[in-house]
């Protein structure tokens, strides 16, 4: 159950990212669903093979590297998805910060405490 009211929070959170940056467009709730799940897939299969392939320049960067990783999962998931489009790299560094704390605050708010 936890899971799925996740995959609502990153919904709801990749619907926000457009308010914040006009470079990013989410057409409707269903197209912020399945980009929701793709980007937590992509997050979870793609990006621990890229930061390990990329060590030596995030390790050169103090880190930084990953903010790069970041937004361009980010893009990437945007050039897949009808309905959900990031204009370019710079708008997928933004938009995965962006989603990152939107997230997380939602997160924080709606699930509190509970550990599980």
């Amino acid at each position: 159950m936890r899971i799925l009211l996740v995959w609502l929070i990153n919904a709801v959170a990749l619907l926000a990212v457009p308010y914040v940056l006009p470079s990013i467009s989410v057409d409707s709730f269903a197209t912020a669903l399945v980009a929701a799940l793709l980007l937590g897939l992509v997050n979870a299969i793609l990006r621990p093979i890229l930061v390990i392939l990329t060590l030596p320049v995030t390790f050169l960067t103090l880190g930084l590297f990953i903010f790069v990783i970041n937004g361009l999962l980010f893009w990437f998931v945007g050039s897949f998805i009808s309905g959900f489009h990031v204009a370019g790299l710079w708008a997928g560094i933004f938009g995965a910060i962006v989603y990152s704390i939107v997230s997380w605050l939602l997160s924080a708010i709606l699930l509190g405490g509970e550990r599980n």
